[in-house]
């Protein structure tokens, strides 16, 4: 049975296969997403059921180590992966912050970008380009080229929720590497990763990436594993710790829950000396 296709929807996309930043959308109360991201995202929930929980704290965490960037003086922002737009994006915290931030988003699902560019119309200081984080060098020489991107200048390059989708063929140590080898000293890799540990969710995982229609192939890495990825940057304080407890005295909650011990994500912040 043929699909009807929104008018919003590019023609190149399959409306039959489901998008990870589509099922995002589906689970942050989105409205960009097909019936097949529908349909996988509630397959994903009965396999993980704190997928939501977990979703809303990867959320936090992205405005407090924008609005932490923001307060240590970092005026520009490279969001990798960065997703559909929803409520409290990169821009609107940084430049909630500082007006003159400047934030280029990145993203390979021409859905994430149409609409990003559709919310971001009118803002000079903000945009996105169609890449894959795979491939550094043609990203940051797209962002650079929106004119809102100076890498002589510290950047906060953000790998939020994205790393536990590229597999270790892709070498995703080397890949975060080459990006912060061509940014200032005094640039920051805000980083969060889904935590495998042998944690509940791991088995979860598995059976949900072993789909077919699967958008979802996961390579949870141990809490080491997530620490190596960060190389040779200066881990900030706290360093590597469960997501919502990366300085909560930062959250908009005046007394943030503490997570159970086998909560299946981890962030840090490391810094470019």
């Amino acid at each position: 049975m043929p699909v009807d296709r929104p008018s919003w929807a590019p023609v190149e996309v399959d409306l039959t296969r489901p998008s990870v930043a589509r099922v995002y959308d589906f689970y942050l109360g989105g409205s960009h997403n097909f019936e097949s991201d529908r349909q996988f995202g509630l397959h994903a929930l009965r396999a993980m059921p704190r997928l939501p929980t977990i979703l809303r704290d990867a959320r936090e965490f992205l405005r407090r180590v924008v609005v932490y960037l923001s307060g240590v003086g970092v005026e520009q922002f490279l969001d990798l992966g960065s997703g559909i737009p929803t409520v409290g994006n990169v821009h609107e915290v940084a430049q909630s912050v500082n007006p003159r931030a400047r934030v280029v988003y990145v993203d390979n699902d021409s859905v994430a970008i149409a609409h990003s560019r559709a919310l971001l119309e009118g803002n000079g200081l903000a945009a996105a380009v169609q890449a894959d984080l795979r491939e550094p060098e043609v990203t940051l020489d797209a962002a650079v080229a929106t004119g809102l991107i100076d890498l002589d200048r510290p950047v906060g390059v953000l790998l939020l929720s994205v790393l536990h989708f590229i597999p270790d063929a892709d070498r995703p140590g080397g890949l975060v590497a080459r990006y912060m080898a061509a940014t200032a000293s005094g640039s920051y890799l805000p980083l969060s990763c889904a935590r495998g540990d042998g944690r509940p969710e791991t088995g979860a995982v598995d059976e949900v990436s072993a789909r077919r229609d699967s958008p979802m192939r996961m390579r949870m890495r141990s809490w080491a594993e997530i620490e190596a990825l960060f190389g040779d940057l200066t881990l900030v304080d706290p360093g590597l710790a469960l997501v919502p407890l990366w300085h909560p005295e930062l959250a908009d909650e005046l007394e943030p829950q503490a997570p159970p011990a086998d909560y299946p994500g981890v962030a840090g912040l490391g810094r470019r000396e």
